[in-house]
């Protein structure tokens, strides 16, 4: 007999295939940017947001690292050709975020080159918005001792072995650095038109079924979003700066 999350998990599902019959047939452009920590949980909901979405209008994005042809471009050019068109739904697993977190932290670009990103950025997003492109931007954050422990369960687990990364070596070694520059990153792109969503997801469960719900909020069409619950606000809120010293987002 299913439980009330499975059955929960099942609803959540049918809304969004609901909605991206809409979306399909409105020639909606939806772009979903997933950003957070590493281990935070990024992967698992992506799986559970496109399990029954079409595949010709559902888009998963997770680039390698950038060419040395790329390295010479415009930095936000190679993301431009991954850009939904009318009728898709395209969904960045990191993005062109990774020059305000990753980069910086791990000396992949230089402090001017960050310092341009953080400038650009937002109006970049304008410019998609303006456009017409519906754009949701989600942080996934993980407590420092959850994420040492999903960090040694990929050690440990075989089936959790493609998602070692060298970078998982120095996540922990390098925390209070990845805050520093997740504050400045949150605080430069934060925007009416362009809102972070902060998303706790120390349990797993919760925190995909808060964003499931907030995606259907934010994009379905009012007949579908209406028979939705509004995500936990202790699991899934909209950024504001008050968050960096009354303990909603992770030290």
């Amino acid at each position: 007999m299913a439980n009330s999350d499975d059955e929960e998990l099942e609803a959540l599902q049918v809304a969004l295939v609901r909605y991206q019959v809409d979306a399909i047939a409105q020639g909606r452009r939806d772009l979903v940017v997933f950003e957070g920590r590493d281990t935070a949980g990024k992967d698992g909901a992506i799986k559970r947001i496109n399990e029954y979405l079409s595949v010709r209008n559902t888009r998963v994005v997770a680039l390698p690292k950038p060419t040395e042809r790329e390295r010479s471009q415009w930095y936000f050019q190679r993301y431009v050709a991954h850009l939904p068109a009318a009728g898709e739904l395209v969904i960045l697993n990191r993005s062109w975020y990774n020059r305000g977190g990753v980069e910086p932290v791990m000396g992949f670009c230089t402090p001017e080159q960050n310092a341009v990103f953080l400038d650009e950025t937002p109006v970049f997003e304008r410019m998609l918005i303006g456009d017409g492109v519906r754009m949701v931007k989600l942080w996934l954050d993980i407590s420092r001792k959850e994420q040492a422990t999903r960090l040694e369960a990929r050690k440990t687990d075989p089936l959790k072995t493609l998602k070692i990364s060298p970078l998982d070596a120095v996540a922990q070694e390098k925390w209070d650095d990845y805050s520093r520059a997740r504050d400045e990153m949150l605080s430069r792109t934060h925007s009416a038109e362009s809102p972070w969503v902060i998303v706790h997801t120390d349990k797993k469960a919760r925190a995909r079924t808060a964003i499931m719900r907030h995606l259907l909020h934010a994009l379905a069409p009012a007949e579908v979003a209406k028979s939705v619950p509004k995500p936990d606000p202790d699991v899934l809120y909209t950024f504001d700066t008050a968050a960096f010293s009354d303990g909603r987002l992770e030290r």
